[in-house]
């Protein structure tokens, strides 16, 4: 998988990208980083990327033409066939009966806190291509012909204001890295994660004591020592019994849901037993109060 991003701060990516995970499967040779320094692509001698907007209003925006010209070195296809190729790819994947489709090769990504809210999802459909390019804007957003004649899509981090988008890139980069076969040490790890959309039974390599998030959040661990300065790790966890250990991990991260982020718990198909834990958790949170 190739990743371009386009940016005026290309040193910006030296750091984020060369540790962990990411920096392992650039190594191996799993993913390609490749950053486009937007200023070269300007073409007066103060190298300008910005101006005001029409219309009047404060700060700076990003100019088309460096934009557009950087992307036309890149050899992308134009968005039109990008759109066409995914919406095919999308129909294929229903006619076929797949759980996820089979995404076209390409897409072009705007970052933009005007965005969509990039989550697990979006990095499961994404990771599906082969190359993903990410445009970060700066100063008060891009010219919004970027968004309309280049980008496939815009995204956003989350509810917030940051200073351009080199840092929801970065983030991208590494959440989309992570589901690329061979990147993590164990594959598996990605369907027990928080937010993973993918179901836990039956996949190989998960062992049966096993909790997969579903799209909740992930379940509680410990490690050794079973006990440091009082502080015991749940005795389920050292039975030895994976049927109980399971449940007592499904009963945990959908609890820790319910009080960190109960809005997951409206996204989701809860089982019969996930049914069951819940009034669980909710009649002994009810008992608690009464003491």
């Amino acid at each position: 998988m190739r990743f371009d991003t386009l940016t005026i701060f290309p040193d910006f990516f030296r750091g984020p990208l060369d540790y962990g995970i990411v920096h392992r499967a650039r190594q191996a040779g799993l993913i390609e980083v490749v950053t486009h320094d937007l200023r070269a692509f300007t073409h007066d001698r103060h190298r300008t990327v910005d101006d005001r907007p029409f219309g009047g209003g404060e700060g700076m925006v990003l100019k088309p033409e460096p934009i557009f010209e950087c992307m036309e070195t890149l050899q992308v296809a134009p968005k039109a066939e990008r759109l066409a190729a995914q919406l095919n790819a999308r129909m294929a994947a229903v006619e076929t009966a797949q759980k996820k489709p089979q995404a076209a090769g390409e897409c072009v990504v705007l970052m933009s806190a005007s965005g969509a809210i990039f989550n697990q999802q979006v990095a499961t459909e994404l990771s599906q291509f082969d190359r993903i390019v990410l445009i970060c804007g700066r100063y008060e957003g891009i010219d919004e012909r970027v968004a309309e004649h280049i980008a496939d899509r815009e995204l956003s981090v989350g509810d917030f204001v940051l200073s351009g988008g080199e840092l929801p890139a970065a983030i991208i980069i590494d959440a989309v890295t992570r589901l690329v076969p061979g990147a993590l040490g164990n594959e598996a790890s990605a369907f027990t994660e928080s937010f993973s959309p993918r179901a836990w039974a039956g996949v190989e390599g998960l062992p049966d004591s096993t909790a997969a998030s579903g799209g909740l959040l992930d379940y509680p661990h410990y490690t050794r020592p079973a006990d440091y300065a009082g502080l015991a790790v749940p005795e389920v966890l050292l039975g030895g019994n994976h049927d109980e250990i399971r449940r007592w991990r499904r009963y945990k991260a959908l609890e820790k849901t319910l009080h960190n982020r109960p809005d997951l718990l409206q996204k989701v198909t809860l089982s019969s037993e996930d049914k069951e834990l819940l009034d669980r958790i909710l009649n002994e949170a009810t008992a608690a109060n009464k003491v």
